[in-house]
């Protein structure tokens, strides 16, 4: 049969439609230099360019090198080719190796130069002293960025503290802890470049409730131990040690459990699956069991979980930094759209209602900022007794509250957006799928808020202490002194019931966050801050209820591209 006869016209391609009204990626800009809000803390704390100039550049250079499209794409890349576990080389032995795309090595690499997995616990580096809140700011940034390969960063961050204590692991181990150098082959430890350390806590049977794990360590003639048991949850198992909790006959205990016993020999630690998580995509997770695994007993029989809370402390402090640094990454994402983006005729940031919207994720975002850096500026004084009270009862309820709100905070980021939010190649996508994980690891909403009636009833200093950081900024605001009044009210009642503890925890981080809000340059965020989260006029069921505010003024200090 002949083919059918054809124009010139049909035989050519059909015309391209083009694309318009399309928001321009947001990549190749300063991280720092855009956010007034971090570089206020940063000065607010101490740590800024008026005490240490070098410090302030720096992470001026930081800012410009994280905020790289390549950058932005290894995040993607890393994301969209998760890890991949061999549990057998083709000969049938077992090696229980995990691979990832190259996109995670060059993420891990930087983060591991910049020395956010160690840098505080150096004494110096060649630029000066590093402090947590400039390790802070640092991981704020990062988390912009990519956020599963924070996981082994901040596990090996928490995990250095602890392993200090013990003076066998401090020799053998901290020196190439320390390591600015990324070294990810997988070998025994001595012949390594650099390490990075993870942790298995939670059982199946237990979860939040370790005390309820079944594995046991049986103490062998030589003095190590012999652990036998499972992990739900072992995180990072390409991590070159971990810290794991095993039942011994004094009770629950912490123990050191590296990938090859000090002979050379792979420890009997073997990989069952790695995890299919929500998000976290990057970064793998794994269930395991162990088969006589040798473990080195870190502190005392029965004393396993002061000893691993060592390690969670400074992980819970990443969870509030993290989430903190997700939620600026989305509000950008989102004023940067809506500047770009028209609609019914006008730009989406001219539209009132919208105007609104982010104006609220706005001040969320950044009453989260100003709350991660204080309370990393705690973390860098443990003598001062009332930094130790701040951190001892903020850390756990910024924890709480912080991360409860991210989820729905990248859920109205991610509808500015619409459509374009809501694929796979997009940032939002990845940061509204990693938002729940905060909330939960370490510790859920529940476990942080019975940390905080803990911390109560134990310490009245602790509750004068942080009552009177507040009562610094009484007078600065009718809704604020309004707020502290009902606050000093119910912290002085003889017990707070269970029942009321989110409640309570929710009115303390917000007047916290309020307080440190009345301090900056901005009476504009301060004002608008107590007048929704105190004055209680109904605000808070979605974002973008605000009373009549000036939201241009609140947008431009937010993201001035």
């Amino acid at each position: 049969m002949n083919a059918p006869f054809r124009t010139k016209h049909q035989e050519s391609e059909p015309p391209r439609q083009e694309s318009l009204n399309q928001t321009p990626p947001l990549v190749d800009y300063n991280l720092f230099a855009s956010d007034a809000a971090l570089q206020e803390s940063i000065r607010r704390e101490g740590a800024g360019d008026a005490v240490d100039p070098a410090a302030f550049e720096a992470l001026m250079h930081l800012g410009t090198d994280l905020g790289r499209a390549d950058h932005f794409e290894a995040a993607y890349l890393a994301n969209h080719y998760p890890p991949v576990l061999h549990t057998h080389n083709p000969r049938g032995q077992r090696i229980d190796r995990v691979s990832f795309h190259p996109a995670w090595h060059v993420l891990m690499r930087s983060m591991v130069a910049y020395g956010f997995h160690c840098s505080p616990w150096q004494t110096a580096h060649e630029t000066g002293p590093l402090t947590h809140t400039l390790r802070a700011a640092g991981y704020f940034m990062q988390a912009q960025i990519e956020q599963g390969s924070l996981c082994p960063i901040t596990m090996t961050y928490g995990a250095i503290p602890a392993i200090r204590t013990d003076s066998k692991l401090a020799r053998e181990w901290l020196p190439k802890l320390l390591s600015r150098e990324y070294d990810p082959s997988d070998q025994p430890f001595v012949q390594k470049r650099g390490g990075l350390i993870g942790m298995g806590m939670t059982e199946k049977q237990g979860g939040s409730d370790v005390r309820a794990n079944t594995t046991r360590a049986e103490r062998q003639p030589d003095g190590c131990y012999r652990i036998t048991g499972h992990k739900w949850f072992f995180s990072a198992p390409q991590s070159d040690a971990h810290l794991v909790l095993a039942q011994t006959e004094s009770g629950l205990s912490c123990f050191f459990m590296p990938r090859y016993e000090p002979d050379g020999a792979k420890n009997a630690i073997h990989i069952q699956r790695l995890k299919d998580k929500v998000g976290n995509r990057s970064n793998a997770s794994s269930e395991v069991e162990f088969h006589q695994a040798w473990g080195h007993l870190l502190g005392e029989e029965g004393r396993g979980v002061p000893a691993i809370l060592e390690m969670g402390t400074y992980t819970r402090l990443d969870c509030v930094i993290g989430t903190a640094g997700m939620m600026r990454q989305a509000m950008v994402q989102a004023i940067h759209h809506a500047r770009h983006r028209k609609t019914f005729g006008k730009f989406l940031i001219e539209q009132p209602l919208m105007q609104s919207v982010l104006a609220d994720l706005a001040l969320e975002s950044e009453a989260a900022t100003v709350l991660a850096l204080r309370l990393a500026h705690a973390f860098d004084h443990p003598d001062d007794e009332t930094e130790t009270a701040f951190r001892r009862l903020m850390t756990s309820a910024a924890k709480f509250w912080v991360c409860k709100r991210g989820p729905e905070f990248a859920a109205e980021a991610m509808e500015v957006l619409g459509g374009n939010g809501y694929v796979e190649e997009g940032v939002l996508a990845r940061i509204y799928r990693e938002m729940p994980v905060n909330s939960i690891w370490e510790g859920s909403g529940n476990i942080m808020c019975l940390d905080v009636l803990r911390a109560l009833s134990k310490s009245p200093k602790t509750v004068e202490s942080v009552l009177a950081e507040l009562h610094q900024q009484r007078g600065s605001n009718s809704y604020f002194d309004a707020a502290l009044d009902a606050l000093s009210g119910s912290l002085s009642s003889a017990r707070v019931e269970e029942t009321d503890a989110r409640r309570l925890v929710q009115t303390l981080v917000t007047l916290m966050q309020a307080s440190l809000l009345l301090q900056s340059e901005s009476s504009l965020m301060a004002d608008a801050f107590c007048a929704t989260r105190l004055a209680g006029q109904g605000w808070g069921a979605v974002y973008g209820t605000l009373p009549k505010i000036e939201c241009t003024a609140i947008l431009d200090r937010a993201w001035s591209e």
